[in-house]
């Protein structure tokens, strides 16, 4: 498909998102809360790619929602009654919720590089991706509070189970920056890197790593630490255990066993494509 906000490419089993609004910082604009799920899901429902990056063309990331969003907002959000304008905002933040969600729900795991600013609507989706590298000059911003609102797609609910709570609630609260070489320190990226280009050749050789080897036991990986993250660990056994009754097959640990054995690489089956029931 083609986007007007984002740039799809394949790599092997690899799928690069680039958000390509350089110009405008990749602003998060209207086009693009339609664009990015699509994208996503688009990518899920083929199968074949393993591991999903996220990138940004230009000078950063991404600047966050594109104030021509706030600045020209749906007649139904700023007239009426208000019951129904009330219930209309409120499903509206949930649509857009879902933009960040899919990447959660999506079956194989999603990396974020990011250099430059992720700002506001950007450190909300990083936060729902797998993993977050970043440059030497990156910085993440919950911009939200200083221009008067709270921070609505997620990256509250996130952000705390990935850093220190404390720390959590001053970015909230202050709206700062938080730079590279602190959120290396404080664990919300994996490294740090002196430029994009070292930073993509790292994510790149990550997700290398993560597509050789088995989708299905990858994609059972992510479902379980997702459900672990939410639930307590006497659920999240319980869990783990019916998971693996169903899911178990010593055939693809063969796969695996034999290219040891042969020191070759293991040629696993994708994952099947998602389909209509019954088609």
């Amino acid at each position: 498909m083609n986007y007007t906000t984002l740039r799809v490419e394949r790599e092997g089993p690899v799928t690069q998102v680039i958000l390509n609004r350089p110009d405008k910082r990749n602003a998060m604009n209207r086009e693009f809360w339609l664009e990015f799920p699509k994208a996503i899901r688009a990518i899920d429902e083929e199968g074949s790619t393993r591991v999903i990056v996220i990138s940004g063309e230009g000078k950063m990331f991404s600047a966050g929602m594109d104030l021509t969003v706030f600045m020209s907002p749906n007649q139904k959000m700023i007239s009426g009654d208000q019951g129904r304008k009330s219930e209309n905002l409120r499903r509206t933040v949930l649509q857009l919720q879902e933009c960040f969600n899919v990447l959660e729900e999506v079956r194989m795991p999603v990396l974020a590089a990011v250099h430059g600013g992720c700002i506001g609507g950007a450190i909300n989706l990083v936060s729902a991706c797998d993993c977050r590298y970043a440059t030497e000059d990156a910085y993440f911003s919950i911009k939200e509070t200083e221009l008067g609102m709270t921070a609505d797609l997620g990256v509250l609910q996130r952000l705390g189970k990935l850093m220190p709570e404390g720390l959590v609630r001053e970015l909230a609260y202050t709206a700062r920056k938080l730079p590279a070489d602190e959120a290396l320190r404080t664990g919300l990226v994996n490294a740090v890197f002196a430029d994009q280009d070292s930073l993509m050749a790292h994510v790149m050789d990550i997700a290398r790593q993560i597509s050789s080897n088995s989708p299905l036991a990858v994609m059972g990986s992510k479902e379980v630490i997702n459900f672990s993250r939410d639930h307590s660990v006497s659920d999240s056994l319980r869990y783990m255990a019916a998971w693996q009754s169903g899911m178990f097959q010593p055939g693809e640990m063969m796969v695996g066993f034999q290219a040891k054995m042969q020191k070759s690489e293991p040629e696993y089956q994708d994952l099947w494509p998602v389909e209509e029931p019954f088609s």
